[in-house]
């Protein structure tokens, strides 16, 4: 895959708070990377939260979101757990664990009522975290002479084509970051603007964290 969608990385989850009935839906979303990660922050909400009537969770791991698990942590099946995952799901995320903590309120909401809380109360940890999207890039170092550099500048300006420092010596070295499918594009483009007078390296593909 090119790219995936998950939220930033944060040494604390995010938490929100979503009331509905006198009962209280405490969100906290975070990133991790593995289903050990992943269990071992639900175990810790469960532990803050001991004292609530549920820690309902959901998580999906995987480049291929392929990883996907939920928990309704007492409530009526389908109820809890289904509709925290089905939240980020539709928000195309990945690496992401959410646990509801739940404080009942003495009032019941029904089977749909606590679909459409655990719901939405997902949604609000979603909306508030950072969404990122891991992109591919591959590294192109085109190295080129100081008459050029002018005119390499203006076209990378131009294209919004994604750098790192250059490298200056007797020669100037770019340093591109491209889509590994754009790779050759680019190249072409490189000979019409200097009549072919560069050299080029391919450096390693990585991944990179944009704004969603």
């Amino acid at each position: 895959m090119n790219l995936y969608r998950t939220i930033r990385e944060n040494d604390a989850s995010v938490e929100t708070l979503y009331e509905i009935q006198k009962s209280k839906f405490i969100t906290h979303i975070r990133h991790v990377e593995n289903e050990e990660e992943a269990r071992a922050f639900i175990q810790s909400m469960k532990k803050k939260y001991f004292d609530a009537r549920h820690n309902c969770s959901a998580y999906v791991l995987g480049e291929r979101a392929d990883k996907q698990k939920s928990n309704d942590d007492g409530e009526p099946g389908g109820t809890a757990g289904n509709p925290i995952l089905e939240a980020i799901k539709k928000n195309d995320l990945t690496d992401v664990v959410i646990v509801v903590t739940r404080y009942f309120g003495g009032i019941k909401l029904g089977a749909g009522g606590l679909i459409r809380a655990y719901g939405h109360a997902a949604v609000l940890g979603i909306e508030k975290a950072t969404c990122i999207e891991m992109t591919l890039f591959t590294e192109l170092s085109v190295t080129i002479g100081y008459d050029l550099l002018a005119a390499i500048e203006h076209w990378l300006r131009q294209e919004e084509i994604r750098t790192e420092p250059a490298d200056y010596a007797e020669n100037v070295t770019l340093h591109l970051l491209l889509p590994p499918a754009d790779i050759e594009k680019r190249l072409t483009e490189l000979r019409d603007l200097t009549s072919a007078n560069f050299s080029f390296a391919k450096g390693e593909t990585r991944r990179l964290a944009l704004p969603c």
